[in-house]
């Protein structure tokens, strides 16, 4: 289980689209005890051979120590990301895909955020809405697995109530 609604968001939608996710997991151990540092979600598409790494945050950090967190987390995952997907076969020369997710802030000025491409959690929902809206209910429920899918497929499917309720400001 993801440790916030945001990781768990990211987790259920890769997961969804059919890659192998792995969250919260701790790398690089150290001498001593403990860890290097954390990766929230690494997530890879076995058919495509897709790998991507997402840090989710709702920070509000400036920008320069948002840059210095996440080279530490970005550069934990292209070291120790490799390792972890060994046995997936997968070529040397693939890249990983990192995100940094944010739900405070925008990407217009700051697109990239220590090597990994900023997206907002906006555009990621925007996303995950247009997709999941478009699949009945009736025919396509969201499986059980993916309760935050479910809620959102089961907004988009009710969107007149749901306008209603909020003053048509949905």
């Amino acid at each position: 289980m993801a440790s916030n609604y945001l990781e768990q968001l990211v987790a259920e939608w890769y997961e969804y689209q059919g890659y192998f996710i792995l969250r919260n997991v701790m790398v690089g151990k150290l001498p001593k005890g403990g860890y290097e540092g954390e990766l929230d979600i690494v997530a890879f598409h076995p058919e495509t051979k897709h790998l991507i790494h997402i840090e989710p945050t709702h920070d509000a950090h400036s920008w320069a120590k948002r840059e210095e967190r996440f080279e530490k987390k970005f550069n934990a995952g292209r070291k120790y990301i490799p390792e972890l997907i060994k046995h997936f076969n997968i070529p040397k020369e693939k890249e990983i895909e990192q995100i940094c997710l944010l739900g405070f802030g925008s990407n217009v000025n700051h697109p990239y955020l220590a090597g990994g491409k900023v997206v907002t959690v906006s555009e990621f929902l925007s996303e995950v809405i247009k997709k999941i809206g478009k699949s009945s209910m009736h025919r396509n429920a969201m499986s059980e697995n993916h309760p935050i899918l479910r809620t959102l497929q089961f907004i988009t499917q009710n969107r007149r109530l749901f306008s209603e309720l909020l003053g048509n400001g949905f």
